[in-house]
């Protein structure tokens, strides 16, 4: 009888069935997320469909209630999840490090959200669809105010350098200046179809969208220079 042998090579373990379970479930919520933010960004709150989602996600409709609890639920997190998202990105521009220039470092957030706002366009879509619903579904958000502070106070960072170092103009108001930013980096392609088309140019050209972010560089710089024209008026 032939003796038999034995292994020294060990096999690999196998992983726990919840463990498998977990992760599967993972992926399929992921999925499903992903989905959501493409209908709700294409389609607003009211005009997409819970069934497409399921549909499209590939799983029975009772799963969208079971892992999110219901449309609005899902139209929250969507909210939710892509805030998160630009905001983590935001926070890890080091824009509050000792070498960086103040005013360099207030045009670093505005390249980089210039650049999050045109590699994620379904962020304008949802944003436009929730300001025409007066955000009366991000109201029902209790983590989305929390972002925005720790943005606030790099702002505020750079703005207090600049100012005690002198190469800024006193009274910049974080917020005010960050809602410049951001505007300056949203609407010209939130509307971009419709500029087009009213002026017969295609503003989402690559060359339209290059020479755009140039004179906002110009207008923000002009505004954060010491001996602005603003700051002169108010010392009058």
């Amino acid at each position: 009888m032939p003796r038999k042998t034995t292994s020294t090579a060990k096999a690999e373990p196998t992983p726990a069935p919840s463990t498998r379970r977990q992760q599967l479930a993972a992926k399929t919520r992921d999925r499903m997320l992903k989905i959501a933010i493409r209908e709700f960004a294409d389609k607003g709150y009211s005009g997409a469909r819970v069934e497409t989602i399921a549909s499209r996600s590939k799983v029975n409709i009772r799963m969208i209630y079971h892992y999110f609890g219901g449309k609005e639920k899902l139209y929250v997190e969507v909210l939710e999840h892509v805030l998160a998202r630009l905001r983590e990105a935001e926070l890890a521009v080091t824009l509050d490090e000792q070498r960086v220039d103040p005013a360099a470092g207030i045009l670093q957030l505005y390249d980089f959200t210039e650049g999050h706002f045109s590699k994620h366009p379904e962020l304008l879509c949802l944003l436009s669809w929730e300001n025409l619903n007066r955000a009366r579904y991000l109201k029902l958000s209790r983590v989305i105010p929390a972002m925005s502070s720790p943005v606030l106070d790099k702002l505020r960072t750079l703005i207090r350098r600049g100012e005690t170092a002198g190469t800024l103009r006193k009274g910049i108001d974080p917020l005010h200046l960050y809602v410049t930013l951001v505007s300056l980096a949203y609407f010209h392609k939130s509307n971009a179809y419709t500029l087009s088309r009213m002026f017969d140019t295609d503003m989402l050209a690559p060359s339209w969208q290059a020479a755009h972010k140039n004179q906002a560089h110009e207008l923000v710089r002009t505004f954060l220079k010491k001996g602005s024209i603003r700051e002169l008026a108010f010392s009058n």
